[in-house]
């Protein structure tokens, strides 16, 4: 079987070939966790610099797709800027990754320049006010609750957890949940977060931006009734939903995908095929309706072979009273899905690859094991409920060994593609 045919496919032999030798070809890439490891505090991550170097060989051919951002003091350009020593080296060698941040609407090329499409000034002046928001609201929960932590931690932890980024402001409770050691405390303090980004939402409706803005949750237990996504609380084995971002509307991953497809076929042809000015806002919400746009739009003769990669992809039993249900979410689930789907209907053998993240310093990620029955893998533990089987994901090819073991193969088949 070839690849898109496989589930957890440990044949990463197979993918670099893939990767090296095929010309019409688009890679969509998550960042935390897939080429950086995950860590509790977003200020000390690092990024390996052989891998961004490795990057320009997929050049036209590769997209980042992260709703973390490009800029800001906690972006990925800060962090490959100190890996090089300055902006200015990174800017004239073109090493910035190119592709969306902000779930989608903040679109870089390869040589950092930067524009938010589709977003309006309303919008991003209203998003400026919301990390001193979020600062006062944590100040605020720990001085009604002076015991939990000293004043010195708190200052810490609010520096770790507040981040400031432009399109995307978020709420980073990882240093919180493992400073407090206090379950009940951190939970109330997850209640208190989504409480406070509610009101957010309802004071940008008061002011005339009712459809500007939706939270999203990661990870998160997938979506309920209403299309809302649905907050993991913590537990006894599980730090729950850690990031809480508060994101302009449509700047989801799955739109990101029809943006970048857009662009991909515009380098191709000169042509776009959803218009010049499609961008991430513009696309539809459902995955059906996602998929019947690029039915309509997208030449087959031209559809590339998608590769997606992502690190975080969850399915949770919940009883009820007819049996198991699956809460089934994740923020790179939807992307990958619809990438998935794509393959599906243009048959053009588009690939899922997961990376296993939870070595990493968070605790809310189910470790990959995987075995071998007769030659083929059989998956004994994680990234979701083993007994969730009808989980419409396939995951094709999986990296136990996380960032480190992808980033090699990544690093590889670029060589290859170089020297051809």
């Amino acid at each position: 079987m070839t690849l898109h045919q496989q589930t957890h496919s440990l044949d990463h032999e197979a993918l670099i070939a893939l990767m090296a030798e095929t010309a019409n070809l688009l890679i969509v890439q998550d960042l935390d966790g897939v080429c950086m490891g995950l860590v509790k505090d977003p200020l000390s991550r690092v990024i390996d610099m052989a891998y961004i170097k490795s990057v320009p060989a997929f050049e036209g051919n590769f997209f980042v797709l992260t709703n973390g951002e490009h800029i800001g003091q906690r972006g990925i350009n800060g962090i490959i800027e100190r890996a090089f020593g300055g902006a200015e080296a990174v800017a004239q060698q073109g090493l910035y990754l190119p592709g969306l941040a902000a779930g989608g609407v903040q679109w870089q090329n390869r040589y950092g320049k930067l524009e938010h499409p589709g977003v309006s000034d309303a919008e991003l002046a209203f998003l400026a006010q919301v990390p001193d928001r979020i600062e006062h609201q944590l100040r605020q929960f720990f001085a009604e609750r002076p015991m939990l932590l000293s004043p010195e931690a708190l200052e810490a932890c609010i520096q770790s957890a507040v981040l400031d980024n432009v399109a995307s402001p978020t709420v980073n409770l990882n240093t919180f949940y493992e400073t407090l050691r206090d379950l009940d405390a951190y939970v109330e303090l997850q209640q208190t977060i989504q409480a406070l980004l509610d009101d957010l939402l309802a004071a940008a409706k008061r002011q005339g931006l009712g459809d500007s803005f939706f939270v999203h949750y990661a990870p998160n237990l997938g979506r309920d009734e209403n299309g809302q996504e649905v907050a993991w609380w913590a537990s006894e084995t599980s730090s729950g939903t850690t990031d809480f971002q508060f994101m302009l509307r449509g700047a989801i991953k799955e739109a990101g995908v029809l943006a970048l497809l857009n662009h991909y076929y515009f380098q191709r042809t000169g042509k776009y095929p959803l218009g010049v000015d499609f961008n991430a806002r513009q696309a539809p919400h459902q995955a059906d309706d996602m998929l019947a746009l690029v039915e309509q739009n997208f030449d087959p003769a031209l559809m590339p072979t998608m590769i997606g990669v992502g690190d975080t992809v969850t399915s949770q039993a919940v009883e009820t009273e007819d049996g198991l249900e699956f809460k089934r979410g994740g923020s790179d689930r939807n992307f990958l899905q619809l990438i998935q789907a794509i393959g599906q209907t243009f048959e053009s053998s588009n690939l899922t690859v997961y990376v296993d993240s939870s070595g990493g310093e968070l605790k809310n990620r189910k470790p990959v094991q995987v075995t071998s029955d007769y030659g083929q893998p059989r998956v004994v533990e994680g990234p979701r409920d083993l007994r969730d089987s009808d989980d419409p994901l396939t995951l094709n090819v999986v990296f136990p060994g996380g960032h480190l073991q992808y980033c090699q193969a990544f690093q590889t088949a670029a060589q290859r593609r170089i020297s051809g």
